[in-house]
C-alpha cells in the first residue's frame, strides 16, 4: 500500500514512513493511493468476531508493507487490551431504530483513544530499529490531547507537546492533559482557538528547517494512521445490525471531520453504509459546505461542546481531494484560494457526488440539552454534549423506518459534567479510573498564538536531529 498527498507534489510514501511523517511535505494530507475493499463474504466473515480480530481484517491492507498479521494482532490487543469493556467499542440499543456505539471505554474516556493507543505502539515499534528521536506535535480541541499524552507518556524516544485553547476545553480534559507530569510531555494553553492551535501546528510542518531539526510528527487526524484505526468500529457495528445483507446508518458528531471520514473510508471499502449524517454545533461549516456549497471559516463560538468549535475541518481536505476527482494539483490551487481568502464554494457536481453518502445537520444549544434531557428520561442514557448533538441529528434524519442509525457515543458524560448537569439536573460521577485527577498537580506553559512563541518553547525543550 503507498500513499499520496492531496496536494500532490509530497513524496509518495510506505505506511511507516506515513506515521512517522504525519503531515505530507507539501502541506496536503496522505491518503492510500488506492481504496482497498472488503467483498461481501469477508465482511459477513467479520460477525462474531472480537474487535481486535476485527481491527486485523479491517487494517491489514493499509500496512502490509510494515507489519505482518502476527505483529498487527500483537500490537491490538496491546492497544485494546487497557479498555474497560471486552467488546472494547460496545453497541447499546435507544430504542426500535437508534443505537449508540460507545467509544468511551478507553484510558482517557473519549474515542481518540481507539486510535491513539494504537498509533503510540505504532510509534514505538517503527523507531525502535533507528538512531532516531520523534517530536510529536498537536492541537486539541479536548480529547486528543489527553488521549495522546495518555499513549505517548514516559515513550523512550517520543517528546510530545500538545497545543490547546486557554480557558476553552473543560476542567476535566485539561487536567486530563496537564495532570501528567511524565518529562517527555509538554503543554501548551494559547491565547486563541482551536483553528489557532491547529494553524500553528500546520505552520511548523510548514516551516521545513524547524520541522526538519526536530522531526516532527504529528497525533491529529491529520495523521492517516490515526483514521485508518478509527475505520474499524464502523465494521465492528455494521456486521452486528446485519451488514453487509442490511445497510447502516451513522450520525457522527464531528468538528474536524475526521471520525466521519474514517466512516467514508469504510464505504470506499465496501461497507454498506446507508448514510453518514454529519452532526455539528452552531460552528457548523461542515453543514453550510454539504447542505449549500459554502465552506467558508467564520468566528468560533464558544459551545458546551467544545470539540466541535472548530471552523477549519482539517480532514474535509481528504473528502476534497476525492471530489476534485483525487486532482492534487487542482486540490492545491484550491486549498491556497481557502487559506488566503478563508472561502471556498462546493460545485453542484461535487455537493451532488458528496450527497449520495453525506447529509448534514446543525443543532443548536437548546436541541442538544434536549436530546440530553430525553436520552436521560425516555432512553435511560446520560450522554455527554457531543454524543447528544450526534443523537439529535440521527432522531432528525430523513432515513427508511427499517435502517438502523448508529450515533457515535464520542466522550464519558463525566467529562463535560456541568453541561451535562445543566441539561438533565444531575452531575455524572468521574468514573474510577480517573478518580483523583482535582487532587493532581498540574503543569503546563501559557503562551501567544504565534508561531514565533511556539517554536521558541519548542526549541527550548525538545531534542533536536543529531
Amino acid at each position: 500500500m503507498q500513499y499520496v498527498s492531496t496536494r500532490g507534489t509530497a513524496p509518495i510514501l510506505g505506511f511507516e514512513a506515513v506515521t512517522l511523517a504525519g503531515l505530507a511535505a507539501d502541506g496536503g494530507l496522505y491518503v492510500p493511493e488506492a481504496w482497498p475493499t472488503l467483498s461481501p463474504d469477508a465482511i459477513a466473515a467479520l460477525r462474531g468476531k472480537s474487535y481486535v480480530d476485527t481491527a486485523v481484517a479491517v487494517m491489514l491492507p493499509f500496512v502490509a508493507d510494515a507489519l505482518s498479521e502476527a505483529d498487527l494482532r500483537a500490537l491490538c490487543v496491546q492497544a485494546y487490551g487497557r479498555f474497560e469493556h471486552d467488546a472494547v467499542t460496545p453497541l447499546v440499543q435507544m430504542d426500535e431504530r437508534n443505537w449508540l456505539l460507545e467509544l468511551f471505554h478507553g484510558p482517557t474516556l473519549a474515542f481518540k483513544d481507539v486510535a491513539l493507543q494504537l498509533l503510540g505502539l505504532l510509534f514505538e515499534r517503527f523507531l525502535s530499529g533507528r538512531d532516531a528521536h520523534l517530536t510529536v506535535i498537536g492541537a486539541t480541541s479536548g480529547d486528543t490531547g489527553s488521549a495522546a499524552i495518555d499513549a505517548l507518556a514516559g515513550r523512550a524516544k517520543v517528546d510530545i507537546f500538545m497545543l490547546h485553547p486557554h480557558g476553552r476545553v473543560s476542567d476535566v480534559q485539561r487536567r486530563q492533559m496537564t495532570t501528567v507530569l511524565a518529562p517527555n510531555v509538554h503543554n501548551i494553553a494559547i491565547d486563541g482557538s482551536f483553528d489557532d492551535a491547529q494553524a500553528l501546528v500546520k505552520a511548523m510542518f510548514a516551516d521545513r528547517p524547524f520541522a526538519e531539526r526536530f522531526e516532527l510528527s504529528a497525533v491529529n487526524s491529520i495523521n492517516w494512521a490515526r483514521l485508518m484505526a478509527q475505520i474499524v468500529y464502523y465494521f465492528y457495528a455494521a456486521v452486528r445490525l446485519g451488514a453487509p445483507e442490511k445497510p447502516v446508518a451513522f450520525s457522527v458528531p464531528t468538528g474536524n471531520f475526521g471520525d466521519v471520514f474514517a466512516g467514508y473510508c469504510a464505504a470506499r471499502m465496501g461497507l454498506p453504509v446507508a448514510r453518514l449524517i454529519v452532526a455539528t454545533n452552531v460552528n457548523d461549516i461542515l453543514h453550510r459546505a454539504l447542505s449549500a456549497g459554502d465552506y467558508s471559516a467564520g468566528t468560533v463560538t464558544p459551545t458546551a461542546a467544545p470539540s466541535m468549535d472548530i471552523q477549519v475541518s482539517s480532514n474535509f481536505e481528504r473528502l476534497l481531494f476525492d471530489l476534485h476527482g483525487r486532482d492534487g494539483g487542482a486540490l492545491h490551487a484550491a486549498m491556497a484560494g481557502f487559506e488566503r481568502d478563508r472561502t471556498m464554494t462546493l460545485t453542484p457536481a461535487m455537493r451532488a457526488e458528496a450527497g449520495g453518502l453525506f447529509s448534514s445537520a446543525r443543532i443548536d444549544a437548546a436541541a442538544m440539552a434536549g436530546a440530553m434531557h430525553h436520552a436521560a428520561n425516555r432512553m435511560g442514557q446520560v450522554l455527554d454534549p457531543h454524543t447528544a448533538i450526534g443523537l439529535a441529528a440521527a432522531r432528525g434524519a430523513d432515513l427508511p423506518a427499517d435502517v438502523p442509525v448508529v450515533t457515535l457515543a464520542t466522550a464519558h458524560p463525566a467529562k463535560f459534567r456541568d453541561a451535562v448537569e445543566r441539561a438533565i439536573g444531575r452531575r455524572p460521577a468521574l468514573p474510577s479510573r480517573i478518580a483523583g485527577l482535582f487532587e493532581r498537580e498540574e503543569r503546563y506553559e501559557t503562551l501567544p498564538a504565534t508561531l514565533a512563541a511556539v517554536e521558541g518553547y519548542i526549541g527550548d525543550h525538545a531534542r533536536a536531529r543529531a
